[in-house]
């Protein structure tokens, strides 16, 4: 029996399967399904083929169950790990080539281990809308052609009356393969119907024909999809620190090397990036490019398109399906030599890689928080790099804690860039003691007095306080009532201007009361938000023009970009704004920041609070004195003998990160100790305890591992569910994911499972 017969009628797997060339044939294929499911399904293969000529990486539709789902295949088996018997065969191969090669295949099987995920909901993740939905890979295109039996004439009745279908006729005459219906749009509106009546009749059919990899033409100055190349500006003469980072970045060109860039903010850690990747594209290979925030993107590519000549394919989550998808097949196709993307382009198909560059790789965007996956980008963009034996560069002026432990321990090489010579002299900082201030409205009279100056001095202020709203709290002195949220543990927040109380945890919406709901005495707001200080600042400085930017102010790329111009082009001359401006920006007219509310991460109960204030404090503080005026830096605090803020002012952020990683080798905190996280939330308080106490108890006997919990989260409901966790530490990374190899299968199968929603966080950012 051949094989081609054996594949259609039988599922007897007793018989080795031999090619003509004496060699084994695998018999089964793994396929990845997005279901919540730890293990891959198995199928025989589609009918009529072996399971060799199934590509691995290659979509297909598969039976679960009654139901028909898309799956991508990974594995080529020989035994079942199931009953032979209930075994089906593949429904359709989709794609004929694979869609994912094998370097990205190794990342997504590679991050499904390490995070102990449902592997189908990685490779999934790591697809387009449209291709999970099983859409063709390339634009299908549909041709109207003459038959080949067809005559060039119109029914001889009807002749006279026919004069579209003649025209039809003739035209299709003059190219056999077929024309689109764009190329018959020439002939009118009324070409359509012509073309339905001579298809009945039998003298033209339609086709469907792959575009071949070819995607439409974006626009040059739309941020999405396909950016075109430009031709290249010249660039700016590198200083010798620049010059000697692009060298060792080069030099380790077809090798991974691991690349800490550390320097000052405008120390031109970007000019690195663009010589970096020049040299790159010089030697035929790609480039892939991570930043933390979709704000980033515009500027980097119009930055990135003055000087690289080559196409770019720009991937964040403010794209339209259609968008994404034109991007990811420039990418896939090699049309486009450098991707820039946000945390899921680490997953992006590039052909040819050749360089790695993860911008502000400290930034907590980088990590998955909610939903899916709980991965963190930067991790794997070194994995990628490792696995694909090509340089990555980490860059930031505020490195992360496991970076630089990584860098004292030899694994990655630092980069140091120091401020050029046209630079000023770094901002002055100095603290305000808010104990022997007056304060008006969460403004100290030194900091008003500091914007007076500078302002008269014609620079610009930038304003940095981490709360949108107008105040976290709406309050009755009367009764003591404070507006709550009724589905979180969490207080809602006033938004003045648009009359609403709104929860910033699950999104709830009240309206915004005047008069107290339980006393009916008048409430008022307390505290400080973006939009009070805008208030706030308009009242003090009425001829000074002011612009706000937090989400509520710049919800699109576009209403940002308007923001900034107005900033850049001095129109604006004080910024009042959220973590938003931390992140990259350059003003270069800014000379004084001020940093409000310093001490909520003073005392917080996360252990990585202290690092993630000082991290914010150097970065906003970078925006001042970015060109010839030295800038000044003030933070308002209550407590400026706190050692934070002591070794900031003393010696920055390398003094203040020697200390606090000091402190966590003490506690054997990461990165000197592995931990992870079993979240899991329900609908009654008990529901998430119980099924975490019973996954604790089944902890194996003489483990190195140690559990801690579980306890209620620091805000036990959130969205109307009841949230805790349990803590797992490890000193080394081995023995904890060992542990969780064997005892995840037993909690996923515990009858206390079904009640609740569980995630697994390995490297939790928090654990609150």
């Amino acid at each position: 029996m051949n094989l081609r017969v054996q594949s259609e009628l039988s599922t007897d797997l007793s018989t080795p399967i031999v090619d003509n060339a004496g060699a084994t044939e695998p018999r089964l294929l793994r396929v990845a399904i997005d279901l919540p499911r730890h293990t891959l399904f198995e199928y025989l293969p589609p009918l009529g083929l072996r399971s060799s000529q199934v590509p691995l990486g290659a979509r297909v539709r598969v039976p679960v169950g009654t139901r028909e789902r898309m799956g991508v295949v990974v594995e080529y088996a020989d035994e079942p790990t199931v009953d032979p018997s209930t075994l089906r065969p593949v429904q359709a191969l989709i794609d004929p080539t694979p869609l994912l090669d094998g370097a990205l295949l190794r990342l997504l099987h590679w991050t499904a281990q390490y995070y102990h995920h449902p592997p189908g909901e990685i490779y999934a993740a790591a697809l387009p809308l449209a291709l999970r939905q099983g859409a063709p890979v390339w634009p299908i295109l549909e041709l109207w052609r003459l038959r080949p039996d067809s005559t060039l004439a119109p029914p001889t009745r009807g002749r006279q009356r026919a004069p579209r279908q003649r025209a039809l006729l003739e035209l299709l005459a003059t190219s056999p393969e077929g024309l689109s219906a764009a190329q018959l749009d020439v002939l009118g509106s009324g070409w359509r119907a012509a073309a339905r009546l001579l298809e009945a009749r039998g003298q033209v059919e339609r086709v469907s024909r792959p575009t071949g990899g070819t995607v439409g033409p974006a626009q040059p100055d739309a941020p999405a999809g396909r950016v075109p190349a430009a031709a290249p500006a010249p660039a700016p003469a590198p200083t010798v620190a620049q010059s000697a980072a692009v060298s060792s970045i080069d030099a380790a060109a077809g090798s991974f090397a691991a690349f800490v860039l550390q320097g000052a903010t405008g120390s031109g850690k970007t000019e690195v990036y663009l010589r970096s990747m020049a040299r790159a594209l010089e030697r035929g290979r790609s480039a892939l490019v991570l930043v933390p925030e979709i704000a980033l993107t515009p500027q980097l590519i119009a930055r990135f398109r003055e000087r690289l000549p080559c196409a770019m394919a720009v991937l964040h989550s403010g794209l339209r399906d259609s968008e994404r998808l034109a991007a990811w097949r420039a990418a896939r196709d090699g049309q486009a030599r450098i991707v820039l993307g946000t945390r899921s382009a680490v997953f992006a198909p590039v052909p040819q890689l050749g360089l790695i560059v993860v911008d502000e790789e400290h930034d907590s965007s980088y990590k998955q928080q909610d939903g899916g996956c709980r991965y963190s980008a930067r991790d794997l963009a070194v994995t990628r790099a490792q696995q694909s034996q090509v340089p990555v560069v980490l860059g930031s002026a505020t490195p992360a804690f496991e970076t630089l432990h990584n860098l004292a321990l030899g694994r990655y090489q630092g980069l140091s860039l120091p401020r050029r010579a046209d630079q000023p002299e770094a901002p002055r900082l100095g603290l305000i003691d808010l104990r022997t201030q007056s304060v008006t409205q969460g403004l100290s009279a030194s900091v008003i007095d500091a914007m007076r100056r500078h302002l008269g001095a014609g620079g610009q202020v930038l304003v940095y306080i981490n709360r949108r709203g107008y105040a976290p709290t709406l309050l009755c002195t009367a009764c003591g009532w404070i507006a709550p949220c009724r589905q979180c543990d969490a207080r809602l927040t006033v938004h003045h201007g648009a009359g609403e109380l709104r929860c910033h945890y699950c999104g709830a919406v009240d309206a915004l009361p005047t008069r107290c709901p339980r006393c009916g005495y008048v409430v008022k707001p307390v505290g400080q938000g973006t939009e009070r200080i805008e208030q706030t600042l308009q009242q003090w400085f009425p001829e000074q023009a002011l612009i706000r930017l937090d989400r509520d102010t710049a919800g699109d790329p576009g209403e940002l970009q308007a923001l900034m111009d107005r900033m850049l082009s001095g129109e604006a001359r004080i910024l009042v704004g959220t973590q938003m401006v931390t992140k990259g920006h350059h003003f270069p007219e800014v000379s004084l920041v001020i940093v409000l509310n310093a001490d909520h991460g003073l005392f917080s109960t996360d252990f990585r609070a202290a690092e993630r204030l000082a991290q914010t404090i150097v970065q906003v503080a970078g925006r001042a004195g970015r060109e010839q005026r030295r800038g000044e830096v003030l933070i308002q605090t209550e407590y400026p003998e706190h050692p934070l803020l002591q070794s900031l002012l003393a010696g920055g952020y390398d003094l203040f990160a020697a200390t606090a990683l000091a402190e966590r080798a003490a506690a054997h905190w990461p990165p000197y100790g592995r931990i992870a996280l079993l979240r899991a939330s329900g609908l009654r308080p008990s529901a998430a305890m119980d099924f975490l106490a019973a996954a604790r108890a089944l902890a194996p006997v003489g483990h190195a591992v140690r559990l801690l919990g579980p306890v209620a989260a620091t805000m036990a409901r959130r969205a109307a569910r009841y949230h805790a966790q349990l803590l797992l530490e490890s000193a080394e990374r081995g023995p904890l994911h060992r542990f969780l190899d064997a005892w995840l299968p037993g909690v996923a199968a515990l009858p206390q499972s079904r009640r609740v929603r569980y995630a697994l966080d390995v490297d939790p950012l928090d654990i609150q």
